[in-house]
């Protein structure tokens, strides 16, 4: 069943946008993108859009949030013409199998437009498409993605268009991307109205980076402070010793402890120290790097250290914590 909605009419041809639903997709991604070319159809009182729901098999499939979806068709031969966005969400290593990956090959080559929804890009990573490109992918699985991608140019956009290759950080960034390539196709206009349709009053674009600020992360709006972390979020592998962070920002060491246990509580020590286990935890989850090469990567000199101060935060080790993964996540 085909959804080729909207009014007939008018001398162009419509585009047709192929959405490849990945098991345990994310939902919300999914329907940004969709509704958006719903709307733009209404605004435009013709068919400007049509689209198609294809899955690995043509069996309906489910998102992560367990709703399911029929499919209209499975890996299907498409044309020149046609856009493909790939819908990803959780375990996207698991759901991105080889079917998906030849088939997303072969497209290429034919030479259609690729986009990965959300955690998607890892699968147009894994096919080679995006080598030597610039992309994006949602802030969650940036760390993993860096490390098993380095011929990717990755960025913190919230969507990127690179070429025929196209990709999002997921949630609300579907909206973007779908506003930006309807001004591109049909104007500046219609992508407005959309966007009013939408109450979607802040339209971004590939210049804005999909995570908040510093200061509204941490809830504290102090320009030192902020600038310390972003120094330490930014050196994970070689970590900075507190009396530098100190010297870069113009104090001695005692009054960054102080700023430091007056805002959030902790030590700066403590504090990096849990930005460096929240990346190894990442990088434990979502890739296969060993648990002696995460812990490098995350500024620790021995694998015996970082056991244990994986085990202090985590009441866990990242052996185990890595065999958890493999039971929840079978190959």
């Amino acid at each position: 069943m085909s959804r080729d909605n909207g009014q007939s009419g008018g001398d162009a041809q419509p585009r047709r946008v192929v959405f490849v639903l990945l098991e345990a997709f994310s939902l919300h991604c999914f329907a940004s993108a969709l509704d958006s070319l719903r709307i733009s159809n209404r605004m435009a009182g013709r068919t400007l859009y049509t689209w198609r729901l294809l899955s690995e098999t043509g069996a309906p499939v489910a998102c992560s949030a367990g709703a399911t979806f029929q499919a209209d068709g499975g890996l299907d031969e498409l044309t020149r013409d046609d856009m493909v966005l790939v819908c990803g969400g959780l375990d996207i290593q698991r759901t991105t199998t080889r079917p998906i990956l030849n088939w997303l090959r072969r497209e290429a080559r034919r030479g259609v437009t690729l986009g990965g929804l959300c955690t998607a890009a890892y699968s147009l990573a894994k096919a080679g498409l995006l080598d030597g490109r610039k992309a994006t992918i949602h802030w969650e699985n940036q760390d993993s993605f860096a490390e098993d991608f380095p011929d990717v140019t990755l960025t913190k956009s919230i969507f990127v268009m690179d070429g025929n290759r196209y990709t999002t950080a997921g949630g609300t960034a579907s909206i973007d991307l779908m506003l930006k390539i309807i001004a591109s196709d049909h104007g500046e206009e219609l992508a407005n109205l959309v966007a009013d349709q939408l109450i979607y009053s802040a339209i971004r674009s590939d210049q804005d980076t999909q995570r908040l600020s510093v200061p509204t992360r941490i809830g504290v709006r102090h320009p030192k402070l902020s600038r310390v972390i972003q120094m330490m979020e930014a050196n994970i592998e070689e970590p900075i010793s507190p009396s530098i962070l100190a010297r870069d920002v113009g104090m001695s060491t005692r009054q960054l402890e102080r700023l430091f246990r007056r805002y959030l509580n902790r030590s700066p020590k403590r504090y990096y120290m849990e930005l460096r286990l929240q990346k190894a935890r990442n990088l434990l989850m979502q890739t296969d790097m060993s648990v002696i090469n995460v812990a490098l990567a995350c500024g620790f000199a021995s694998p015996s250290h970082f056991s244990k101060c994986y085990r202090a935060h985590y009441d866990t080790t990242p052996y185990r914590e890595r065999g958890a993964q493999a039971v929840r996540v079978p190959g």
